[in-house]
């Protein structure tokens, strides 16, 4: 479906209807890629500019099924600020029901063939013509079908400016990295500390079982060039030394921390758009109304993501040392990991009110719920730039790729939090919450977590560093649209 928008624009000749620039945006199937993309594309189109975020049509039919909504009608357009989003689906190549769904080298590889021609007769159909087109990791080949469209194109790197720094390094060859030859080697790159092997991304290790992953990650580097823009889901404040040192080879562009703002600080009133949601699980919106029977910072809320897999000893030990903190603990467990929790402990600790287990949750409002006191988190970026900007301290469990540099910067440059030894156990659980929730230890987190969030939310005010960065792209996708539109 497509759809014809316009708004009004001022000339020195007076006022005229004009089509407002249009920015297709296009993400990977993954939460982790959708929701950064997304809550860009708000940004954006707050402005001015007409959004059209898509992905696969599999994605199309779990963001339907998780809004109880149907897939036409996220093609319809969505007031924004001054602009409007919408959505439309391109096919993988697989078909619905296909199981060879869940194998990722076969996804990649179908995404690889089947994208590129869909992609971009997606763009040609559409009424408004397309003034650009932004990807997100994952799907590299996006640039190459925006320049044969002969269109500007942009990236949005989903995870921090370190981490940014340490993939380009390494595909670049620009500094010595841990191998079979030399497993312990440390790795010295600009702007940030010296990093062992224990401190980076797990897919650049040579014993990392996902090098599939490893070669995607790393193909975004080598058509990179092709990009006008290169966005990340950072802020200067977080990152200045990172950022800087590696601008001096590829410039990257702070718009983040992509969140969206909380209803209650008038930032959703201004940006809107709070109602569009990419969710691929149906979050447990009752799990507010849980937190609201708690008293302030006195629960535990825990989350690994919607990809990381714990063992069921980890799911044991996390459920019997959640329950002997003696805090009421919110805990997000996937249905395909309920399996593994002992057997009646989540109608136990309902029936005793101490503890509520859902699906999946609206994060960012629970994190922003003066209830919660802490955050057991696996360090994804997302996670984590939410966890700074709601000012929440952290119990960091960080699992594979970029998390584990993320749990490192929680730590030690942020310091909002503590590490979970793995695999986890009761006891250092109940340790690390009691750190993070009690005494003289945890008073310093709060006021260092208070102080990021003050930062984050200054960085994505108007005129702040991120936001002034977002201007400055609308700006220049208007007037790169202008000639189109005369």
């Amino acid at each position: 479906m497509a759809i014809a928008v316009t708004g009004t624009e001022d000339t020195s000749a007076g006022g005229r209807d004009t089509a407002m620039p249009h920015v297709v945006m296009v993400s990977f199937p993954g939460q982790g890629h959708l929701n950064p993309l997304l809550r860009l594309a708000k940004r954006v189109a707050a402005k001015g500019l007409l959004v059209t975020l898509c992905s696969t049509d599999d994605t199309a039919r779990r963001i339907a099924a998780a809004a109880s909504t149907s897939v036409g009608a996220l093609a319809e357009p969505t007031r924004v600020g001054r602009g409007f989003i919408r959505f439309e689906f391109f096919s993988d190549g697989i078909a619905p029901d296909d199981p060879v769904r869940s194998d990722l080298d076969f996804l990649m590889a179908s995404l690889r063939s089947a994208g590129p021609p869909a992609l971009a007769a997606l763009v040609r159909r559409q009424v408004v013509p397309v003034a650009c087109i932004v990807n997100n990791p994952f799907v590299p080949w996006v640039l190459d079908v925006a320049a044969d469209l002969g269109l500007p194109s942009g990236v949005l790197w989903v995870q921090s400016a370190a981490v940014f720094s340490i993939y380009y390094h390494c595909r670049h060859a620009l500094a010595a990295f841990p191998s079979e030859d030399d497993p312990d080697a440390i790795v010295q790159l600009p702007g940030l500390p010296p990093l062992r092997p224990e401190d980076l991304p797990t897919f650049l290790l040579w014993t990392s079982p996902y090098q599939i992953l490893k070669s995607v990650i790393l193909e975004q580097f080598g058509n990179l060039s092709n990009a006008s823009w290169v966005f990340a889901n950072t802020f200067d404040e977080l990152e200045h030394e990172a950022i800087e040192a590696i601008s001096h080879r590829q410039v990257i562009i702070p718009v983040g921390p992509l969140v969206d703002p909380p209803p209650e600080e008038g930032g959703s009133k201004e940006i809107g758009g709070g109602e569009i949601k990419a969710d691929l699980f149906k979050a447990a919106d009752e799990s507010i109304q849980w937190l609201a029977r708690h008293p302030p910072r006195s629960v535990v809320y825990v989350s690994v993501g919607s990809v990381v897999v714990l063992t069921e000893e980890e799911m044991e030990e996390m459920a019997w040392g959640l329950k002997q903190t003696g805090r009421p603990f919110l805990w997000v467990v996937r249905s395909d990991a309920r399996e593994r929790l002992p057997a009646g402990f989540a109608e136990e600790v309902a029936a005793e009110g101490i503890g509520m287990l859902v699906e999946w949750s609206p994060q960012e409002r629970v994190l922003e719920h003066e209830a919660v006191a802490c955050f057991l988190t696996h360090c994804g970026w997302n996670s984590t730039t939410e966890a700074l900007t709601a000012g929440v301290p952290v119990v960091a469990y960080p699992q594979w790729g970029d998390q584990v540099p993320d749990a490192k910067m929680l730590e030690e440059a942020c310091g909002v939090g503590v590490r979970l030894p793995a695999p986890a156990t009761r006891a250092e659980l109940q340790r690390c919450v009691k750190a993070v929730t009690e005494g003289e230890m945890a008073e310093t987190i709060r006021r260092r977590a208070s102080e990021w969030k003050e930062a984050a939310a200054k960085a994505v005010s108007e005129g702040g560093s991120s936001d002034r960065h977002i201007q400055a792209f609308v700006d220049e996708v208007t007037k790169r649209a202008a000639p189109a539109a005369n």
